[in-house]
């Protein structure tokens, strides 16, 4: 509660994953009786649609899903949908918005989540562009997810460029509404950051034989675009047109057809309210183990917050940060000690479904063309003197590994079978000691060592 007897006002600057669920948990530990704690929260949303799971806008974008369906539970409180925060006033504790509003608080929470990655392709922007040329997509937000799906018909031409996490569900997503699909990653394999090479291989296996072709260690150099709208003295044909999408250019010179194109180049945190404002600000938002900023009465969490020279980037981390900012402050006002995040042990998981959603698609290819389960988590790459255990099943496209560093499991792949994760993931995040007694092959059976 304020000095003055009011509730406390904690306005959010977010509508994402982070923002709603720290709205939730404010609500529910501020009832609960005996707390004596009183909050007020206002929640900022930039985006005019209701807050949504992003981890699921690949299935939208398949068809698979509408977007009312990954819709997130409603965030209690007062909700505003549309609005952009354009300022922060530290000395008065305003936020300044551009509808001209103002929004008092004694506490503000960051949770501005990030931006995708645009590359230094030629052809992307121009200075007497708005925005990306016609053709060109992110795939960010749910307004990107609606534009990706009302361009992509049976038979487009479409090139996805990046191969991590979000390249993949794209690739795989397009695939699905039988686009013809053609997937550049940079790097040498797919999914790089969680995937060891024989993860990765097996992934692009069932990739392409949904008709998927995958290129790695592929660099697109520009965008080609039609010159049919452009003016005297345009580069037509040599990706400076002014028009929309023909095709995109690789280094060496080749040109890859496409109708449209999706940028999956990774992210990066939105910190230029932050640092507009003159908070810390490294990669991301830098705050301590109680989430604050070089504020103390500005917090940060999710995607935009950097906590020990760490950014997490994953929803777990989103969730994990709120839920222990919503103890600290409540905490903190009933006169409790306030709670402390120490970090997130991060496992990623992607689901791609089999062919043949709610409407009938082309066949796909021979090869392993049903459902593909993965998950990785830790350190996936072993160094000198671990011990390695692994699994692999051609047959069926599972395979399955873990990395044991002394008498600690740090880190594992599993994809196509998913039977262990759970027990792993346990023994992982607690990090406990395995037992000296159990063959390490143990962590591999269906139990997982447990």
């Amino acid at each position: 509660m304020a000095a003055d007897g009011r509730a406390t006002e904690i306005v959010v600057i977010g509508g994402g994953t982070a923002g709603v669920r720290l709205a939730q948990r404010l609500a529910a530990t501020g009832a609960a009786p005996g707390t004596g704690t009183a909050t007020a929260v206002t929640l900022l949303g930039e985006e005019p649609h209701a807050p949504y799971n992003r981890v699921l806008l690949g299935e939208v974008l398949a068809g698979r899903y509408g977007p009312d369906v990954i819709s997130l539970p409603p965030a209690p409180g007062t909700v505003r949908r549309g609005v952009r925060a354009v300022r922060i006033d530290r000395a008065d504790r305003l936020v300044r918005c551009d509808d001209g509003s103002v929004v008092p608080y004694d506490r503000l929470v960051l949770a501005t989540g990030s931006n995708p990655v645009l590359p230094a392709l030629r052809g992307l922007r121009r200075p007497d562009q708005d925005g990306l040329p016609a053709g060109v997509h992110s795939f960010r937000t749910m307004d990107d997810c609606l534009a990706l799906s009302s361009a992509v018909r049976p038979g487009t031409r479409a090139v996805v460029i990046g191969g991590g996490l979000l390249g993949v569900s794209a690739a795989r997503a397009l695939a699905e509404r039988c686009a013809q699909v053609v997937l550049a990653q940079q790097g040498e394999y797919l999914m790089e950051r969680q995937l060891d090479r024989s993860g990765s291989l097996l992934l692009r296996a069932h990739l392409e034989s949904w008709g998927v072709e995958v290129h790695t260690e592929c660099r697109v150099r520009g965008l080609v675009l039609d010159g049919a709208e452009s003016g005297p003295g345009s580069d037509h044909g040599n990706g400076n047109g002014n028009g929309r999408l023909a095709a995109v250019e690789l280094a060496d010179g080749f040109r890859l057809d496409a109708e449209l194109t999706v940028l999956a180049c990774g992210v990066r945190p939105r910190t230029g309210l932050a640092r507009e404002a003159g908070l810390d600000v490294r990669r991301g938002i830098v705050v301590d183990d109680e989430l604050r900023t070089s504020d103390p009465y500005i917090h940060a969490i999710g995607d935009c917050a950097e906590h020990g020279e760490r950014l997490y980037g994953l929803a777990g981390a989103a969730i994990e940060q709120a839920d222990a900012l919503a103890r600290s402050l409540t905490a903190g006002q009933a006169g409790a000690p306030a709670a402390r995040y120490t970090g997130t042990r991060a496992l990623t998981r992607l689901t791609l479904a089999a062919l043949g959603g709610p409407t009938p698609q082309v066949p796909p290819a021979e090869g392993p063309s049903g459902p593909l389960d993965l998950a990785a988590f830790g350190e996936t790459t072993p160094l000198p003197g671990d011990d390695v255990v692994q699994l692999t099943d051609a047959t069926r496209g599972a395979y399955r590994k873990v990395v044991v560093r002394g008498d600690r499991l740090v880190g594992g792949v599993l994809l196509g079978d998913l039977t262990t994760i759970g027990a792993l993931a346990r023994t992982w995040e607690d990090d406990e000691p395995l037992p000296p007694t159990t063959p390490l092959l143990h962590l591999l059976t269906p139990d997982g060592g447990s």
